[in-house]
């Protein structure tokens, strides 16, 4: 193995509540699972939301499941200008002062305050690849990945918990920016 990692394209998607559930497809609904994801425990789901800033609207955006604590919507720089929105570049769950935004779903919809954010590159690590590589939760590294469009990602993040997988998250954006397509790795460089 090596440093080497798997490297995943995250597209726009959000995580919601079970409250926010009820308001977007009404009371008691569940969300269906569409397939696995490669973080244990996480999904796509059926259902899709449509996405409105105040300049514009992004129709069919993915949910994850399972429900979540709070109200998440991740997206990319280009889709924050489709948007009209200035999202701030955040780590999964902090959502202080991040971008409102509107949720339109089949039964209702909802403004959130807060919650919209462009998702910041990170690594996932399970905490015996951590320990092989000498990386601690928190570390900030550079992954590497060659090609015709080789690029050094710098500023990335690695989150170590026994809950994860083994996986680089980056969004469409950077992936459009290097080249990628399907499974590819990259190497940690610490």
């Amino acid at each position: 193995m090596g440093n080497t990692i798997i490297v995943e394209a995250s597209a726009r998607h959000m995580h919601i509540t079970a409250e926010a559930l009820a308001v977007l497809f009404g009371e008691g609904y569940q969300l269906h699972n569409k397939r696995e994801l490669s973080m244990p425990g996480e999904f796509l789901t059926e259902e899709k939301v449509r996405i409105e800033g105040p300049r514009g609207a992004i129709d069919r955006v993915s949910i994850l499941g399972p429900e979540r604590k709070a109200v998440q919507v991740e997206v990319s720089m280009t889709d924050a200008r489709v948007l009209g929105l200035n999202p701030p570049v955040r780590l999964s769950g902090d959502l202080a002062g991040s971008a409102p935004l509107k949720l339109v779903g089949p039964a209702g919809s909802l403004d959130i305050t807060e919650g919209c954010v462009v998702a910041k590159r990170h690594v996932h690590m399970i905490p015996e690849t951590a320990a092989a590589m000498g990386i601690t939760d928190g570390q900030t590294v550079s992954v590497a990945i060659g090609g015709e469009r080789a690029v050094t990602f710098g500023d990335t993040v690695v989150r170590v918990s026994p809950k994860f997988a083994d996986r680089m998250h980056i969004d469409y954006d950077e992936a459009n920016a290097a080249g990628l397509s399907g499974e590819v790795e990259g190497t940690i460089i610490v």
